[in-house]
């Protein structure tokens, strides 16, 4: 496992050299905040940094549901049970391992790996503007039909999940990136994720935290040459 801070955000990377996963440990005053929770042995690290952090647990809040993302989750509840798991109300049914469409969403099959026997039921349920602690829920739908995107709003910082990936190269979730390619396989809509990070991008975040690769330190412009490359592509296809 690797750690980078950067700010109130700790970036634990397991896999680091073959197929990074991200999780993330925000730190309010007196409390830290789970964002996503790695693969099955993920939780052994994130235990240790939260020990050495020595501030409790209070929230886990998951990006989206694929397994990458939800692999510890059974395991952190079980040691935590008072802690609440929160995720979007639309990626709740991915937890669950319904992968059935909404009529009015596109009829394009949902992609990735979707658990099928997680034990673990969210606590609460999220929307566009939300508030847990310091961060504010922002919806970016596209890599999956609910996965969130969480603003600091103290200094700006933004954990996007898989909206965004930096391994292989700076990308739009669904554009493919030869050296690290997985992102974009499992990505449901491409058109709908580009629009999420133009959303990502009018909120000119200080710092872009994804759930493939190192973080952006210094994010707008590498945002804005990723949704023009996106869009190129995207015109081609539509030709």
């Amino acid at each position: 496992m690797k750690i980078t801070k950067v700010g109130t955000i700790h970036q634990l990377t397991f896999l680091p050299e073959f197929f990074p996963v991200n999780c993330y440990l925000v730190e309010e005053q007196s409390e830290l905040t789970l964002i996503d929770t790695g693969i099955p042995n993920s939780y052994k690290g994130i235990l240790n940094v939260i020990t050495k952090l020595n501030k409790p647990l209070t929230n886990i809040l998951l990006t989206h549901a694929h397994g990458d993302h939800v692999g510890s989750l059974d395991e952190l509840k079980r040691r935590f049970p008072n802690v609440p798991v929160a995720i979007s109300t639309r990626d709740s049914r991915l937890l669950k391992g319904d992968i059935t469409l909404d009529s009015n969403e596109p009829q394009i099959p949902i992609k990735g790996g979707i658990p099928k026997n997680l034990k673990t039921n969210p606590d609460r349920l999220l929307e566009e503007g939300d508030r847990v602690g310091s961060l504010q829920v922002i919806a970016t739908p596209g890599h999956t039909p609910g996965s969130l995107s969480f603003l600091d709003i103290r200094n700006q910082s933004m954990i996007v999940g898989d909206a965004m990936q930096t391994r292989g190269g700076i990308a739009v979730s669904g554009q493919m990136r030869p050296l690290f390619p997985f992102p974009a396989f499992a990505t449901w809509n491409k058109e709908m994720a580009v629009e999420s990070v133009k959303k990502i991008e009018q909120v000119k975040p200080s710092l872009v935290a994804v759930g493939h690769g190192e973080m952006l330190l210094e994010p707008n412009e590498p945002i804005r040459k990723a949704i023009e490359q996106a869009e190129r592509k995207l015109a081609l296809l539509t030709k």
